[in-house]
């Protein structure tokens, strides 16, 4: 029984649960910036590039002419495929760049929220002060 409540314990601390949320939020953002990747900005680049898909660059490393990439590999040919070497890059670039404006963000926030509105004003003394004290008991003692 002592190792099912450490365990209990151990999964309900906050820390697990926060990454427990972080990886399926991560998991979804992934699957957003990948669209991203693939829908959009990979179409706007082969656009940019005249149709150039980056996922169909290969070099034929055997006997045969290959239009596409898909052909070589139906053939069994032996082909260096970069194209898509390109494209995981250029997916990481865009993902790590989005995390990192996102944290900095976050960041930017979290800054706001730590800054106090105003500089609090020192309070002022609650009777003499020591130098008030120490001048009274100097007249004191002139005085005797």
């Amino acid at each position: 029984m002592g190792f099912i409540k450490e365990f209990k314990e151990f999964a309900m601390k906050g820390n697990v649960m926060d990454m427990a949320v972080g990886v399926i939020i991560g998991g979804a953002f992934g699957k957003i910036v990948s669209s991203l990747v693939g829908d959009v900005l990979m179409p706007l680049i082969g656009k940019l590039t005249g149709g150039v898909s980056f996922v169909d660059l290969f070099v034929n490393l055997g006997d045969g002419n290959f239009n596409t990439l898909a052909e070589a590999k139906e053939a069994g040919a032996a082909v260096f495929a970069y194209g898509q070497f390109i494209q995981n890059i250029i997916d990481f670039l865009i993902v790590a760049l989005c995390i990192f404006l996102m944290i900095k963000g976050m960041n930017k926030l979290s800054r706001k929220k730590e800054e106090p509105a105003a500089p609090a004003e020192p309070e002022a003394p609650k009777g003499p002060t020591q130098e008030e004290l120490l001048a009274e008991i100097r007249d004191l003692l002139k005085n005797k």
